[in-house]
């Protein structure tokens, strides 16, 4: 198939690494109406959350399946700015949560839940429907984790390496809370959880100064 990434060359790699070489790969960092989009079978969107107004693009696909970011922004907020026709789903697209044996994903119209099945199919990868929410699940408890784990550094329990070691070996992460942290980057960690405060307005999801801090 042909895939269209919109967004960094990490994102690009991330869908290499996830889909494998059977596919053929375009990439753009940014939106662009120059752009063919009807030539490609899949896109992946990893910026709409940036400007939610850029989904108008989309409007004249039909056959094209559209995959949208949708880890601090619902899709049925990205829809209610556009009219779309295509097959449209949600998928967490922060960095580290792509290339996994499981696609996380949402579903605007559950009509579209055989299209899905059919899409994930060819691209040869398991799936997982989850609600329309932000911070949809693993990137809510993930950057939940991490930023309990600023609190614990703020407060002076415990230094950010013995945190990170002790979460790997107890818990069998494959990072420390500050290591995921770099990886996705805080500002995504901040943005992410501010969102769903937003939406929940519960407590517990208040970020931390000190993650805060880290790119003020």
């Amino acid at each position: 198939m042909n895939i269209l990434v919109i967004g960094s060359e990490l994102n690009l790699q991330e869908c290499q690494l996830k889909f494998g070489d059977a596919h053929s790969y375009k990439m753009n960092e940014r939106h662009s109406t120059n752009d063919s989009l009807t030539q490609h079978d899949v896109i992946f969107d990893f910026v709409i959350e940036s400007d939610p107004s850029q989904i108008k693009i989309y409007n004249t696909l039909s056959n094209t399946t559209l995959f949208l970011n949708t880890a601090k922004v619902t899709l049925a907020r990205l829809n209610s700015n556009a009219s779309l026709s295509c097959p449209v789903f949600g998928f967490v697209g922060l960095p580290t949560f792509l290339n996994r044996s499981l696609l996380e994903t949402s579903v605007y119209k559950p009509p579209q839940k055989s299209a899905l099945e059919g899409i994930c199919k060819r691209l040869d990868t398991k799936f997982q429907i989850v609600e329309d929410r932000v911070g949809m699940i693993t990137p809510r408890v993930i950057c939940m984790i991490i930023n309990e784990a600023y609190f614990t550094v703020e407060e002076g329990t415990a230094t950010r390496e013995d945190i990170d070691l002790a979460m790997k070996l107890g818990t069998n992460y494959p990072y420390g809370p500050f290591e995921w942290c770099q990886k996705i980057g805080p500002r995504h960690v901040y943005e992410l959880l501010t969102s769903v405060y937003a939406d929940t307005k519960d407590e517990r999801y208040k970020t931390c100064a000190l993650l805060e801090a880290e790119f003020n």
